[in-house]
């Protein structure tokens, strides 16, 4: 695996290359990136008893806000990749392979455990919409690093601070998603190409774009997975209803709305039939009908069903590159069923000596490609 190189980023706020003695150590790492959740990752070291690292991690753990920073990243083939960048939060020490040697083992998450640390319930944002809301938040974590990506809802609500003023509500982080889930939006953290700095997305969950390079299955030669499964579930699909609230007689209206938007676009092209009614999208009958109804599309796509699921193994030296997740991928080799575009829901990418390797989730909405051919 000479094309494969790790490199590993620790310190206290702002990480820096470890040194010769922690490479030494190192054992294996696991980095999971997911679309729904934090992403985290583990690092397992082999030191001696006797070993400086033992106190420098256990002093680090025992602050009151702990600020290990760690950023993993790969270099594969002329191009580097960053798997994570986030802070440990968890320390855990046991036997290792051999007499006077112990296993260090490092966990952590993502870059928005640090928006999870304080309350900021006493914050007050006057005349303030909500995207400027989250810009202000997100200000305070430039120093890690952190780009603020906002995007403007469809729901512009200035309040008039005569009338009411805009209060926080538990951290940083809880406060940030709940003003995602009130138009439909999504948040999360994920690193550049460049160490020590991440975006912070907070806008339409977008399910379009570039598509990575293709799996391959049972392609002879090109075939670049060790193992892929797939799934179908035909009995959770549900219609989404939205409430509007009729503009001159004042009477609440439920209807049903589609579960895709242009942002969202349906990858399979025979989705199931729907066997019941969703649960109503709320708080949407207090807004007019147009932003009430665009506020209850965003909600019922990220809701919908993705009745295909597939999951396997893949072979990362004859695919060629990483699997990124909240990416579209195409599938080559799976029978007509599966084959096609398909969203990457989560991947987790193992790395020790001698040895990568990653397994990946991923989803669409119905059997069947929409599309005849896949990039390559």
């Amino acid at each position: 695996m000479s094309e494969v190189v790790m490199s590993l980023y620790i310190g206290p706020v702002a990480p820096v290359p470890v040194s010769k003695v922690v490479i030494n150590a190192f054992v294996s790492c696991e980095v999971r990136s997911v679309t729904e959740g934090k992403s985290g990752f583990q690092l397992v070291f082999e030191i001696d008893n006797n070993s400086p690292l033992h106190t420098v991690f256990l002093l680090s753990a025992n602050n009151p806000i702990p600020l290990v920073r760690t950023v993993i990243a790969i270099d594969m083939f002329g191009q580097k990749s960053v798997l994570i960048d986030g802070v440990v939060t968890d320390h855990r020490v046991s036997p290792g392979s051999a007499p006077g040697v112990s296993r260090l083992t490092l966990t952590g998450e993502d870059l928005s455990r640090v928006l999870d640390y304080i309350d900021f319930s006493f914050m007050r944002y006057p005349a303030m919409p909500d995207f400027a809301r989250i810009n202000l938040v997100l200000a305070k974590y430039a120093f890690l690093g952190l780009i603020p990506k906002v995007i403007p809802s469809v729901l512009i609500d200035v309040p008039i601070p005569t009338e009411r003023i805009p209060s926080h509500q538990g951290t940083d982080l809880n406060y940030i998603l709940s003003l995602a889930e009130r138009v439909g939006y999504v948040f999360y953290i994920e690193p550049t190409s460049q160490v020590g700095v991440s975006t912070a997305y907070w806008g339409p969950d977008i399910r379009i774009g570039k598509v990575q390079r293709p799996i391959n299955d049972d392609l002879d030669a090109h075939r670049n997975v060790e193992s892929l499964s797939g799934s179908v579930d035909t009995q959770s699909a549900v219609v989404p209803m939205v409430t509007i609230q009729n503009p001159q007689t004042k009477m609440p209206i439920t209807i049903p709305v589609p579960d895709v938007n242009p942002l969202n676009p349906p990858l399979g092209l025979l989705r199931p039939i729907p066997l019941r009614l969703g649960e109503p999208i709320r708080d949407t009958a207090k807004y007019s009908p147009v932003q009430g109804a665009l506020i209850g599309l965003a909600k019922a796509a990220r809701s919908a069903v993705r009745a295909v699921k597939m999951s396997g193994s893949l072979d990362v030296l004859a695919y060629g590159s990483l699997l990124e997740a909240r990416k579209l991928v195409s599938v080559r080799g799976a029978g007509n069923a599966f084959n096609g575009l398909h969203y990457v829901e989560s991947v987790t990418t193992t790395l020790s000596e001698g040895q990568l390797k990653q397994q990946f989730e991923l989803s669409r909405d119905g059997l069947l490609s929409t599309v005849s051919r896949v990039p390559v």
